[in-house]
């Protein structure tokens, strides 16, 4: 692993299969633009505004440790 890779592992994908949405859908319920939440999904992300986490949340009806989660050290 790069150095400066960081650990934070996104679990939109299997939110969304296990609530029969797409991702498009999301983005329109969430008022978060699809590029923004493919960028979040794809663990390409390096930062994520608290706003559109709790947009996520409340559309997923999921905590934050639903959607994100830490890997450990290898």
């Amino acid at each position: 692993m790069v150095e400066d890779a960081h650990r934070i592992v996104c679990h939109l994908d299997e939110l969304l299969r296990e609530r029969e949405m797409t991702l498009v859908e999301l983005a329109e319920r969430a008022g978060v633009t699809v590029v923004n939440l493919s960028v979040l999904k794809n663990n390409r992300a390096r930062a994520v505004r608290f706003t559109t986490l709790t947009a996520v949340c409340d559309v997923l009806q999921c905590q934050p440790g639903d959607v994100l989660s830490l890997q450990p050290r290898s």
